[in-house]
């Protein structure tokens, strides 16, 4: 039985971690007394007696946990960490197993991996197949546009939409610094900026993230059926990632898939205008966050 200790377990993610887990009968998640959550020799000790350790913490919590693994030498338990500290880092695995052929094993074998961001999650499930089937241009200069539910912002964020005291809608991250862009470029394989605009609903989970593209201006000029065609040989076998037919009332909501680790793909297109849009739906506490992680888990322990 696999020993878990879920550091930082009271906030969003954590706490979703610790629910997809309870009554399992292959670990056992073990607590920290409240007095010693900040004190460190309390925490190595511990350390020494899990098999993994998921990092829920802010960045600057995060690296000092993964500092404090460090002193332990052989006795240092795996780490899966889901803040943004080490998406990017040298020596970690990104967790998105569906990446590529090969990234579940890389995981399965990884002593550190990072968990992915939610939108991040979306956008390089679109755009890593279609880059490295050379489709899409890697410096294009790519827009992604974003809508999420509040549950991703926070506790802040989360108690002044259940309060009544947030906008039903609202564009943020317009100072075009979002903290997801950096593991979208490096695991999306882009080597241009893409213009990334996220925004919020008042609904509490589920994501679509969108890419809109001018099918003229790619190279080869593909049709959108080129696209779907790249997309579902990617994903061929895929467990969670799903590539589906468009809706054919051209909508699409963004909770369908809530409570589930499961991603979808689709592929709008206007054949005479040749333009199209790939939008990607998840979760953000499900594939986005706890049902990653949990993923994850799995494979790094071999559950």
């Amino acid at each position: 039985m696999a020993r878990i200790f879920i550091d930082g377990e009271a906030g969003t993610t954590g706490l979703q971690i610790r629910e997809r887990l309870d009554g399992r009968a292959d670990v056992t998640l073990v607590s920290i007394a409240a007095e010693d959550r900040k004190n460190p020799a309390a925490k190595a000790e511990l350390f020494k007696t899990v098999d993994l350790v998921i990092l829920c913490l802010p960045d600057a919590a995060a690296k000092e946990s993964v500092a404090l693994a460090d002193t332990l030498g052989d006795k240092a338990p795996k780490i899966l960490d889901a803040s943004t500290a080490h998406r990017v880092a040298p020596g970690w695995t990104y967790g998105f197993p569906e990446l590529c052929a090969g990234q579940g094993e890389a995981i399965a074998a990884a002593k550190r991996v990072g968990n992915p961001g939610c939108y991040a999650t979306g956008a390089i499930a679109m755009l890593r197949p279609l880059i490295d089937a050379g489709l899409l241009a890697p410096d294009a200069p790519h827009a992604l546009n974003a809508v999420s539910g509040y549950s991703g912002g926070g506790k802040a964020m989360i108690a002044a939409y259940e309060a009544g005291q947030a906008a039903p809608f609202e564009l943020y991250a317009l100072g075009l610094e979002h903290k997801h862009i950096p593991e979208i470029m490096a695991y999306g394989r882009l080597t241009r900026r893409p213009l990334f605009v996220p925004s919020v609903g008042n609904f509490r989970q589920g994501m679509l993230v969108s890419l809109p593209l001018a099918l003229d201006a790619l190279p080869g000029k593909p049709s959108a059926a080129d696209l779907e065609a790249a997309l579902q040989h990617h994903y061929a076998g895929a467990k969670y990632v799903r590539v589906m037919a468009p809706e054919p009332d051209g909508k699409l909501e963004p909770q369908a898939l809530n409570d589930t680790n499961d991603l979808e793909i689709r592929v709008y297109a206007h054949p005479a205008h040749r333009q199209a849009v790939i939008v990607a739906r998840l979760d953000n506490l499900g594939k986005g966050a706890s049902g990653a992680a949990v993923q994850n888990l799995e494979l790094m322990l071999g559950l």
